[in-house]
């Protein structure tokens, strides 16, 4: 059995230090987000293939847990304006409080399941997701045709998914999109484009 001071220790933000965007940056989560302690593989590797947005530019982060994507597209676009995502409210708080943490002025968080709570009209330049595994072909579908809707031409859509979803993707991105970039495939992830 867990002591109180065991308790009230599982109770605490997780705190950690990440280089994102070209900076270093404090970010906070908690338990019941995905990956609590460190940022994932899968979003290590999406960063890495992420092409440096124009500093102008307005990003989405789609499905942003505590705001890591986010974090690194508003940084790089300090002229834009980002929008991070997320059907959790939990993770919405901590994203939040994230770009609060470290002085990011250009970015919101808000309550959002896939696309339906974006302000309509509202267009981007870069969108990128670190696609979860389980949440099921028709939940894909939508977000796919959502943000082609939603990028305005020459914009860019980047995803990483786990391999076992890298095929779907693939036929998926070519249909709405017309066109699939994979930009790298590791042993566990892969890193997708599709421009708009």
């Amino acid at each position: 059995m867990l002591t109180a001071a065991q308790l009230a220790e599982l109770r605490r933000d997780i705190e950690f230090n990440a280089e994102l965007g070209g900076r270093s940056l404090t970010v906070m989560s908690t338990w019941g987000l995905f990956s609590p302690r460190e940022i994932d593989d899968g979003t290590r590797l999406l960063l890495e293939y992420v092409q440096q947005p124009e500093p102008t530019a307005d990003c989405l982060d789609l499905g942003c847990g505590y705001g890591v994507i986010g974090l690194a597209l508003a940084t790089w676009a300090p002229q834009g304006r980002t929008l991070l995502i997320d059907k959790d409210f939990v993770a919405v708080d901590y994203a939040s409080r994230n770009l609060l943490r470290n002085g990011i002025h250009n970015a919101t968080a808000q309550l959002s399941n896939g696309f339906d709570q974006v302000e309509p009209g509202r267009q981007f330049d870069v969108i990128a997701s670190n696609v979860p595994a389980k949440v099921g072909k028709e939940l894909l579908a939508l977000l796919l045709h959502d943000a082609h809707a939603r990028l305005r031409p020459g914009g860019r859509l980047y995803l990483v998914t786990i391999n076992g979803l890298r095929q779907y993707m693939k036929r998926n991105l070519t249909e709405v999109f017309g066109n699939y970039d994979k930009l790298k495939q590791g042993t566990h992830y892969t890193v997708a484009l599709a421009l708009r």
